[in-house]
């Protein structure tokens, strides 16, 4: 378990907070390229890491992420004009370009100079894989583009959606390197979601549910391997990789695309749950795209407007206590992400980790504590930066893999836990 001072540094990360300055020293993925894709279009608000900000394309098609308020009196520039290459606030005409800095205020004379006085916070805000990537740390500091394998394969390859979680980031991640519960909570999806079924493991999930956890750590993370059981005294490996702060993937099954996570705080009671999926040899299939937009397999459905999920707490995440007692559902929640997200928030919008009763099978858990109390104490104490941050600690793959008992899956399956453009997931 956490002392209340460890969890309160672990889920904190507002402006000024150790993980906050954490966060802040990475790309993170704020927003889908299609909400912000008309030039000259309607500004976009979106709150990330406890700040409220505003995303916008102007018109000559250049993006912009700004703070969301005037300079002037604090109106919202969401109710803004975009034209003529800048967003205008309505209230007294006060203009704003895409790097937050004041170009008109119409009631000042220019040779004043007031106008260039006044910059709004702004972050850079790029577009790779469909997805509008921002760093809201010290623009000195500000390390390479992202390099993630589902982004930089082809666009027909990979899909990417988001949904909004009620509950903190670390919760949420958590369940993103807890392969323990896939045995129970998951074990009604194996066989009959679109995007897992048919894969010899699922049979291993659903035949041994007392994995043995190794933990395995690497220069930017962990690799957390979960075995079970498989024929002729083998073991079945379930491989997740998870790089600081907050990326993990999920092991594949069989040729189905590979998906994974980024779990982002928008504040420290709610997160941004993006998720992924790709294939690394070959297109996406119509039947696997129209599954995603279902709400199959690690994404779902929404709140018609917004990206809530329509399953919720407000409506119970439409329990089926019917579907849960036949067994179609283990908890009688339907579909993966919503099995997570209903358990996840209810242990409230922050879990008290001082009242935890942690086993084997949550080293993982506790390894990755470890690692981001230890990443933001030194950043916080000594300026040392957090890993993860360079192109090359980006390149991982999880993997599922049978072995003989005598091979170290860090071993035997090192080459399956690198990306490798042109080459195959390591599945079962």
């Amino acid at each position: 378990m956490l002392r209340k001072e460890q969890n309160d540094l672990l889920t904190q990360t507002g402006p000024g907070t150790p993980m906050g300055d954490v966060f802040r020293r990475y790309w993170i993925p704020a927003l889908l390229a299609e909400e912000v894709a008309e030039p000259g279009g309607a500004p976009v608000r979106i709150k990330l890491l406890g700040e409220r900000l505003l995303a916008f394309r102007n018109s000559e098609g250049k993006l912009g992420l700004i703070d969301e308020f005037c300079a002037h009196r604090g109106v919202s520039l969401w109710f803004g004009r975009n034209e003529d290459c800048g967003l205008r606030c309505p209230y007294h005409g006060w203009k704003y370009d895409v790097t937050g800095q004041c170009t008109e205020v119409p009631s000042e004379p220019e040779s004043s100079g007031f106008r260039q006085k006044i910059k709004l916070t702004a972050y850079p805000l790029v577009e790779r894989g469909h997805i509008l990537w921002t760093y809201m740390g010290p623009p000195d500091l500000q390390p390479p583009l992202p390099e993630w394998e589902f982004i930089t394969v082809r666009p027909e390859q990979t899909f990417s959606s988001k949904r909004i979680q009620e509950s903190n980031w670390l919760q949420a991640m958590e369940g993103g390197i807890d392969s323990a519960h896939v045995s129970f909570l998951h074990r009604g999806a194996l066989n009959s979601d679109p995007l897992f079924k048919g894969a010899r493991g699922n049979q291993y999930n659903l035949n041994d549910s007392a994995p043995v956890f190794e933990v395995v750590e690497h220069g930017s993370g962990l690799y957390i391997g979960a075995r079970r059981n498989a024929e002729d005294g083998h073991y079945y490996w379930r491989i997740t990789p998870w790089v600081m702060p907050c990326f993990t993937m999920v092991p594949p099954r069989g040729d189905h695309p590979i998906h994974g996570h980024f779990w982002i705080p928008i504040d420290d009671e709610n997160c941004w749950a993006w998720s992924f999926d790709y294939h690394p040899v070959r297109d996406l299939t119509e039947r696997e795209v129209q599954a995603m937009r279902d709400g199959h397999g690690i994404h779902v459905t929404y709140v018609p407007g917004t990206y809530r999920p329509a399953a919720n707490k407000d409506n119970d995440y439409l329990m089926d206590r019917a579907a849960q007692k036949a067994g179609t559902t283990y908890s009688g929640v339907s579909g993966i992400a919503m099995q997570d997200a209903s358990l996840q928030e209810s242990m409230g919008p922050i879990v008290d980790r001082t009242r935890e009763n942690l086993t084997s099978t949550d080293n993982g858990i506790i390894m990755a504590r470890f690692r981001l109390m230890k990443a933001a104490r030194a950043l916080r104490d000594k300026g040392i930066a957090p890993p993860g941050t360079r192109p090359e600690e980006q390149q991982v793959r999880s993997a599922a893999v049978v072995l003989p008992p005598d091979q170290a899956f860090k071993d035997a399956a090192r080459e399956a836990l690198q990306a490798q453009p042109g080459v195959a997931q390591a599945s079962v």
